[in-house]
């Protein structure tokens, strides 16, 4: 059986048509229609076990971003390989906990945390929460006290480097909404070490997202290990140092590192400081093990110009619009033979914004064939809406042979649930 690999861990040809592992996507489409978001389990796995190993030399705990991807499955199947998870919200902590993650392997960070999360953090027991301010911080000493605990907490720093990303999704400069500043490090410190209510038990960072360059993670790890010592020469007994994620993924021409050149840089600043090194991944873990399957509803051509309209638009799938990210799209059936186009890809949307690919080099087809969008598994589901009143699409999860739709489509009684005519 002729296979053909493509850039999507666990999906590839076979017989000219795309699947996922040994399930061939138009399969899953027949039954479930379009648009639908498709994952490999075994690449989810497979990445999660890579990733471990490339740290197997130093204490370490990774922690999966679950900002990139909450589907429950996808939780599940992380928590199946021992992995911990980073938090931002009470929603995301109540899905790792239905997922069957260990409380004890949690993180909680983000700017905005409320009173009623950090309770709700407290009562379960986590790892630690990432404080990003001197407010926050008074925040989690009065739930601590309230609850009659003692909060485990490790500063967030900002150590104040520019990453050369898309400027949404850096996070560690000076300009931006997080961390603490290395100059208010030390007095908070002085504080906390009066309070009976707080732990301060290590410290954290995290640059940014789809970095693709090891020199931001060397200037912001070379900082991080040098306030480490100074506190521990201050008598400070520190035992975690969370370094967040951001390592990037190939997408189209970008050039990311190799995980074990970061892994050896994360071993040289930090192998020896005898604290739980603390890993953040998101994307890594996900990108290329999921897919975005989108049905060609109508062409057109205005003076030249020619457009793929699908039934997938912006609020499946908002990246293009909000980052100008790139994916890959490819048929579901393989033809060579098809001459090629220069076209835009567009939904159905009522917005000049709602396209998935600008002037891309495609295949001719016809409406009712399918086409997969890859690499959607990060932030793809995760960051899908209602609007223009559309239902979100539904997630299936392949395994081998088999495959479950983990979530179906939304139906219109889920679109009005909770709102109210007025009397």
């Amino acid at each position: 059986m002729k296979q053909e690999e493509i850039a999507v861990k666990g999906f590839l040809y076979c017989r000219r048509k795309l699947c996922g592992e040994e399930v061939a996507l138009k399969e899953i489409t027949r039954e479930t229609g379009t648009p639908c978001y498709i994952y490999s389990r075994g690449a989810l796995q497979s990445n999660a076990r890579r990733f471990q190993e490339a740290f197997s030399t130093i204490n370490h705990r990774v922690c999966f971003a679950v900002k990139a991807n909450r589907s429950l499955a996808v939780l599940q199947a992380f928590a199946g390989q021992g992995l911990g998870f980073d938090l931002v919200s009470g929603g995301e902590l109540a899905a790792v906990i239905r997922a069957g993650a260990n409380p004890h392997h949690l993180i909680y960070s983000g700017v905005g945390k409320t009173k009623e999360e950090i309770c709700l953090a407290l009562r379960t027991g986590i790892l630690q929460f990432n404080v990003e301010s001197a407010e926050e911080l008074a925040q989690i000493r009065v739930c601590a006290r309230e609850s009659g605990c003692v909060a485990p907490i490790a500063l967030r720093v900002n150590p104040d480097v520019e990453t050369g990303t898309h400027p949404y999704i850096r996070t560690g400069s000076s300009r931006h909404k997080f961390g603490i500043d290395f100059q208010e490090v030390f007095s908070l410190v002085r504080e906390i070490r009066r309070w009976k209510e707080i732990r301060l038990q290590g410290l954290a960072c995290h640059i940014g997202s789809q970095i693709c360059q090891l020199a931001p993670f060397e200037e912001a790890f070379s900082r991080m290990a040098r306030l480490f010592q100074d506190l521990k020469s201050q008598g400070i007994a520190l035992q975690t140092v969370d370094l967040g994620g951001g390592l990037g993924v190939r997408y189209n021409r970008e050039t990311p590192p190799p995980l074990a050149r970061y892994a050896s840089l994360v071993r040289r600043h930090f192998a020896s400081c005898q604290a739980l090194v603390l890993l953040e991944p998101g994307r890594y873990l996900l990108a290329d093990a999921g897919v975005l399957v989108t049905r060609l509803l109508y062409r057109k051509e205005t003076r030249g110009k020619h457009f793929y309209i699908v039934d997938a638009g912006m609020n499946d799938l908002i990246r293009p619009t909000l980052y100008q990210a790139w994916h890959e799209i490819l048929p579901l059936q393989l033809n060579s033979k098809r001459p090629r186009l220069k076209a835009d890809v567009v939904g159905p949307l009522c917005e000049t914004g709602d396209f998935l690919a600008r002037d891309r080099l495609l295949p001719e087809m016809k409406p009712g064939e399918e086409l997969a969008l890859l690499q959607a598994a990060a932030y793809g589901y995760a960051q899908s809406s209602n609007y223009n009143a559309r239902l979100r699409p539904p997630e299936v999860m392949i395994n081998g042979k088999t495959w479950q739709e983990t979530r179906p489509r939304e139906s219109e009684e889920d679109l009005f649930r909770g709102e109210t005519l007025l009397p």
